[in-house]
């Protein structure tokens, strides 16, 4: 096990796509804490040689973190808070956007528009999480709508949204708040306030992963029949081209001053999972994961419980299917996970230690011992050429990023 950082401040990976291209830099935020969202800059660290470089430092009090990297490029993007926030504007859900910094330069990724008629291709609140598709074309994020939010907080769902790359956005501006924006972002998912018990209806949207570049899929909370909310997993195609990305459906692309914004003509969810029936129904939010698909786009990674109530690895394809139980461990998996990039491991906390199981067999592998502290639950993730996997850890009282050789 290797420390990587030292500095005595905390030092936050997100789940995935922490490193650049070349395997050599780890990219973080510095907040206090996973939930306290005041760091003002985005960083990264040289594996090899413990440099630290400041990607990004956000000015007029504003607040930035969550960050993540291009597949192939020198470029980076993240959440980022209000300017001059003030008691009517501060930081929320429903107010962050995503910023893009690439060679010195940052512009905003999504465009917002909160004043009726709304305009297509902009958000009309917080966007978080911006995750790269393998080509690099598109970005997911989750959503949170002001506009909803002040209307009727219930309406407020989160949901799964994409910015693709047929911009700029300008809205006219008429709000103080409202800015413009490189892509064309719209919502993927659809949720209502109040599912109809045993149906394929959800009230949530949340913690996706690339199927490919041309699918997302996601958790989405149903309820049973009994009225318990059960977590199943979710699909969506997504338009092939720019005429398809910009063509409204049966709702407005921007949505109306009572409705959420709506996904394009022809995209769909479709559910992928039916556990209503099981002893312990439904994936897991603890630990809180992300849904991730092997490179291949042939197999979909969830947690879930088994017959013994043991949080396990389970595979699922993305046509759907009875999910196949991949781990059969004693223990829960702890963590969040990710592949390798070879599609043919995953890497996750078991045991209080960075373990790796093959993907065809689910054969742990563990590749640390003696953590004087359990690894963070939040982000265990590969480095691209597959040769060292990182983590975080407390040490000496602050959150520290770690590697380790995967020997894969």
């Amino acid at each position: 096990m290797k420390q990587v950082t030292f500095l005595p401040r905390h030092h936050q990976l997100t789940n995935t796509q922490t490193w650049t291209p070349d395997s050599q830099w780890l990219v973080f935020d510095v907040r206090p804490s996973g939930a306290s969202f005041t760091g003002e800059t985005i960083e990264r660290v040289n594996v090899q040689s413990g440099e630290v470089e400041v990607i990004y430092q956000a000015p007029k009090g504003a607040h930035v973190g969550v960050v993540t990297v291009h597949p192939f490029a020198d470029q980076y993007v993240f959440i980022h808070g209000p300017e001059n926030p003030d008691a009517h504007w501060q930081y929320d859900f429903h107010h962050r956007r995503g910023v893009v910094a690439s060679q010195g330069e940052t512009h905003n990724l999504d465009a917002m528009d909160i004043t009726a008629p709304y305009t297509p291709g902009a958000l009309r609140g917080g966007s978080h999480v911006h995750v790269y598709s393998p080509c690099g074309q598109y970005v997911s994020f989750t959503y949170n709508d002001h506009v909803m939010h002040e209307y009727d907080p219930a309406r407020d769902q989160r949901n799964v949204g994409v910015a693709a790359p047929y911009g700029p956005v300008v809205p006219r501006g008429e709000h103080p708040r409202e800015y413009a924006g490189s892509h064309w972002c719209v919502l993927v998912s659809q949720t209502t306030p109040v599912p109809k018990p045993g149906s394929d209806d959800i009230n949530r949207a949340y913690e996706e992963g690339w199927v490919g570049s041309q699918a997302l899929a996601f958790i989405g909370d149903t309820v049973s029949l009994t009225g318990e909310k059960v977590p199943e997993l979710f699909l969506v195609e997504l338009p092939r081209n720019e005429q398809g990305w910009k063509q409204a459906g049966d709702a407005p692309l921007e949505g109306t001053e009572k409705t959420l914004p709506a996904p394009p003509v022809g995209v769909r969810q479709r559910r992928l999972t039916f556990t209503h029936h099981r002893t312990y129904p439904g994936l897991v939010n603890v630990p809180r994961h992300w849904v991730r698909c092997n490179p291949q786009g042939t197999q979909i990674a969830i947690l879930m419980r088994d017959d013994h109530g043991i949080v396990q690895l389970w595979l699922v394809s993305p046509q759907g299917g009875e999910p196949q139980q991949l781990t059969h461990n004693a223990s829960d998996i702890q963590s969040a996970f990710n592949w390798h990039p070879s599609g043919n491991w995953l890497g996750f906390v078991l045991e209080e230690r960075i373990a790796i199981c093959a993907a065809d067999s689910g054969t742990v592998t563990f590749l640390t011992n003696d953590h004087a502290n359990p690894p963070s639950a939040d982000a265990v993730v590969f480095s691209p050429d597959g040769q060292t996997i990182a983590w975080m850890e407390e040490t000496a009282g602050f959150r520290q990023l770690w590697t380790t050789p995967t020997g894969c």
